[in-house]
């Protein structure tokens, strides 16, 4: 039973959604406040956390930095409609997809199975790439899903993770982001670009990527992004 993780402090939100996530097979558990989260990401051990921006006390995106400093669990954040600046923070503080409240049971629902099929799905087709290769001092294990630069493991979230595996699968053909956003989110055309964008940037930094001059994971102005495999 895939386990859930809805961080919302209004009880009329959660007594909403939770009965419905259940109904969909979900073992739920709540917290109302950032202060309950890490007791619980240790005890529960949520495959999938929901985590509402607005929390009283301590913050979301603050909740989504020590979430991050402690897991790799994937995080579905939720913000307020319109609200571009929290999406984009969000998204660069380690969010891995997200959903505009007022919360609707179905399209969290959808968000979480979508999750969830990515992470039992594995890797994301490869087009034949070996099961590990070397790029530099960066090694890529596709068989294992790990991920290596020089001796020290790169710990990465499954959206970090599936997209460098996109990207390296073809070193050098050029990636769109909405190609991205459909093979790493299982977005459809009326996507959010945002979501490849923030990502390319968090990979980038825990590759030890320049900022400038990316020596990985290249942007192609206009079109999008490859993956440059140095000699």
């Amino acid at each position: 039973m895939p386990r859930v993780l809805l961080i919302e402090d209004d009880p009329g939100v959660g007594e909403g959604v939770r009965p419905a996530l259940r109904r969909q097979g979900h073992d739920v558990a709540t917290a109302g406040t950032g202060e309950e989260v890490l007791g619980l990401l240790r005890s529960f051990r949520p495959d999938v956390v929901v985590l509402d921006l607005m929390l009283p006390g301590t913050t979301g995106l603050e909740v989504c930095r020590r979430i991050r400093a402690d897991s790799q669990v994937p995080i579905i954040m939720v913000t307020a409609v319109g609200d571009d600046v929290d999406i984009v923070v969000g998204l660069e503080t380690g969010a891995d997809d997200y959903v505009v409240g007022p919360v609707r049971a179905r399209v969290l629902e959808a968000r979480i199975r979508a999750v969830l099929r990515r992470l039992r799905a594995g890797p994301s087709p490869d087009g034949g790439a070996p099961a590990a290769e070397t790029y530099g001092e960066l090694r890529i294990d596709r068989a294992g899903l790990s991920v290596t630069r020089g001796d020290d493991a790169v710990p990465l979230a499954p959206s970090e993770l599936r997209l460098l595996l996109s990207l390296s699968a073809s070193p050098g053909r050029v990636f769109s982001r909405q190609q991205l956003l459909e093979a790493v989110w299982e977005r459809d055309n009326h996507g959010d670009v945002r979501l490849v964008d923030a990502c390319v940037r968090r990979l980038r930094t825990k590759l030890g990527e320049p900022p400038r001059h990316p020596r990985y994971i290249q942007t192609v102005r206009g079109f999008g992004y490859r993956f440059h495999s140095p000699r």
